[in-house]
């Protein structure tokens, strides 16, 4: 197990090296930056002295490898730098823009899960067929339909024509109903996908029918065996949807003017801010991979055979990893009169 962390732990180090390292070779490739541009802007009436001033104050004179290896320590060291447009430190403007997004990416991912769960069970449990018909072409139809679409939609029918939710953020729970649902949607397909899959596959396997001829009710077998077999291929697809919702957010939040990270983003890309895009990109690096971490050391406690011979293999999403095919219901999990 100990080993297990600490390549996971190796792997992650090097995720977040790699993603801040391509970012800085893909914004550094693009022409200009906001201090070269506002020197450039003769309406600014900057002089070629304070020009200088300024490029050697950030530190945009020096070649590039000399930025990377700053920029690099500075990262280590907690220093992320200032941004180019208004001089406040990137921690500053992340800082004052996290807690927005946070709100709304867990709220979303809250009710995601929960609505993707709801469609999934009552996707194979409902009474009627053309119920479960009906259940299972919802995460299809959601999964067709752009964020942006959906979000404009709401807008319009529940705050223009409801007035049911404010127009723009005021602060309130009300105003984060109709973004929390609109990016939650944007999860909820894959996952209600993929879950129903998984529950349909596990309970036609053979240890299902064995609890059935036993007597086992239909919600014990759920609880008991189908629910954790069939939780491996959403566990995988839960740090996926992290990414989602972090992309998502963007869209989200220019749609319904709220002050987040989306917001920041936009605002340092249209100015060419890198440091601000930087710390945008290391911020969300972070946050996944930390996630999809959490994800991979929750399979052996799940299914103790990931740490077989110290590989650990991920299901592949959308399947039943071979943990259904041989689990085994023990009797002694079963009410007294079913093993009688």
């Amino acid at each position: 197990m100990r080993g297990y962390i600490v390549k996971r732990l190796a792997q992650a180090v090097l995720v977040l090296w790699a993603a801040y390292t391509l970012s800085f070779v893909l914004l550094s490739a693009l022409p200009g930056d906001a201090v070269t541009n506002r020197i450039q802007n003769p309406d600014a009436q900057i002089s070629p002295q304070a020009g200088r001033v300024m490029l050697a104050y950030y530190g945009l004179d020096r070649p590039v490898p000399q930025q990377y290896l700053r920029d690099l320590g500075g990262v280590l060291t907690g220093n992320l730098g200032y941004s180019l447009t208004n001089g406040k430190t990137v921690s500053e403007l992340i800082g004052a823009a996290l807690p927005k997004t946070l709100q709304l990416t867990g709220s979303a991912f809250v009710f995601g899960v929960l609505f993707a769960a709801v469609v999934a069970v009552a996707g194979n449990y409902a009474p009627w067929r053309w119920s479960r018909t009906a259940l299972g072409t919802v995460p299809a139809l959601f999964a067709s339909v752009p964020t942006f679409v959906i979000g404009i939609l709401a807008l319009q029918l529940l705050s223009f024509r409801m007035h049911l939710i404010p127009s723009v953020d005021d602060g309130s729970i009300t105003a984060l109903i109709a973004p929390a649902v609109t990016l939650g949607l944007l999860i909820a397909a894959p996952i209600s996908q993929v879950f129903a899959t998984s529950i349909r596959q596990t309970r036609a396997r053979p240890f299902v029918h064995v609890l059935h001829a036993k007597g086992a009710g239909e919600g014990f077998i759920f609880r008991k065996d189908i629910l954790r077999n069939s939780s491996l291929p959403v566990l995988t697809l839960l740090g996926l949807a992290l990414g989602e919702l972090i992309a998502g957010s963007v869209v989200t939040e220019a749609v319904y003017a709220r002050d987040g990270i989306g917001q920041l983003t936009v605002s340092a890309v249209g100015t060419q801010d890198l440091p601000v895009v930087q710390g945008v990109v290391l911020l969300s690096t972070l946050v996944y991979v930390v996630v999809n971490l959490v994800v991979d050391l929750l399979y052996p406690l799940l299914d103790p055979r990931v740490l077989l011979r110290g590989r650990a293999r991920r299901p592949a999403t959308g399947t039943v990893t071979a943990a259904t095919d041989s689990v085994t219901a023990p009797t002694e999990r079963l009410p007294e009169a079913v093993r009688s």
